[in-house]
């Protein structure tokens, strides 16, 4: 093990596999020369040349559809986007091309590509870039949405995603690029898709996230662990699509209340459709209504102190874990 960036570990998962097997390859905006407008790419245009890092014009749609027609017939292509709200230009592509193949050839052709970049707030990169897009393209099957929220987690799911056959949206968190965490150094490390995970043990509260929202909910539940004795067992999902909800189940059986926590905006979202799993299946079990965290309706401000009100914070949990407790007074 050794303690790594986030930034570092996805960077690593790459340049690992590309050594692995030559059909890997990245394109995108400014990734080869400039090294990444978040530096994810930086020194890999020296080491792997430009057939492999490919510096692309600012056509998103076109990056992803090159890279389709490059998976369908064997390579293994990476497509950075400067942000993944910049990759709705392609969502043609995505969503109507590289998620469809599979489906449209009867299985006979996989279409390994991956898009990758960083969504959410809280670098103040205003209304247009600082979206979550997982329940616009986790509403889609034909493809794997994935949100890591560790180190270990981004390089082993990456990889996963770069051997895997199907089209995968792989959302980063920005405001967890610099955020370290222990990573396994063994080469064949992977986590695999669909397998969500208890990243921490609690008698309470289920506290069911993904993403920076995770690494917030843990911060909320030493809190209240501390401050007030509430055990707040807390699931990481890691992956929206395919969604394991079974240790959410498990754990709600346990303590009969659940909290969701997203960073996306309340109608529609991810949070919704877990939340409505959890009615469905554990209805029986619930002592309270689930409970929904999620940020505010409305476009990002880039002033930092309306981004802050903005996006949810430890006082929203803490109020929502209270609620499912009817503790609030």
């Amino acid at each position: 093990m050794t303690e790594k960036s986030y930034r570092d570990a996805i960077r690593d998962a790459m340049m690992e596999e590309m050594d692995r097997d030559p059909n890997v390859l990245i394109m995108g905006e400014d990734i080869g020369v400039y090294e990444g407008t978040f530096r994810i790419t930086a020194g890999m245009l020296k080491k792997y040349g430009p057939k492999r890092i490919i510096d692309t014009p600012i056509a998103e749609a076109g990056m992803v559809g090159t890279a389709v027609g490059m998976a369908m017939l064997g390579l293994r292509p990476i497509v950075e986007m400067m942000t993944i709200n910049f990759s709705i230009v392609a969502a043609d592509q995505i969503v109507n091309h590289a998620a469809k193949v599979r489906y449209f050839s009867g299985g006979q052709v996989d279409v390994p590509v991956i898009v990758r970049g960083p969504q959410g707030a809280g670098v103040q990169l205003s209304a247009q870039h600082s979206q979550s897009l997982e329940s616009f393209y986790g509403h889609f099957p034909g493809m794997h949405v994935v949100a890591p929220a560790t180190p270990a987690d981004a390089k082993g799911l990456l990889k996963t995603a770069i051997r895997g056959k199907d089209p995968v949206l792989f959302l980063e968190s920005a405001a967890l690029y610099g955020m370290k965490g222990e990573v396994p150094d063994d080469p064949e490390f992977t986590v695999p898709f669909g397998k969500s995970r208890v990243a921490r043990e609690g008698k309470d509260v289920t506290v069911v996230s993904y993403s920076r929202m995770l690494q917030l909910s843990l911060a909320v539940a030493d809190k209240l662990s501390k401050e007030e004795g509430i055990e707040c067992e807390v699931i990481d999902l890691r992956s929206l699509r395919p969604l394991d909800m079974d240790p959410v189940f498990a754990s709600v059986s346990k303590t009969h209340r659940a909290v969701v926590v997203q960073e996306q905006w309340k109608p529609y979202g991810a949070a919704a459709e877990i939340s409505a799993s959890i009615m469905e299946a554990m209805f029986d079990e619930l002592d309270a209504p689930v409970a929904r965290v999620t940020g505010e309706d409305v476009p990002m401000p880039y002033a930092r102190n309306l981004e802050l009100l903005a996006t949810p914070h430890e006082p929203e949990i803490i109020h929502a874990v209270k609620k499912v407790m009817y503790a609030n007074g």
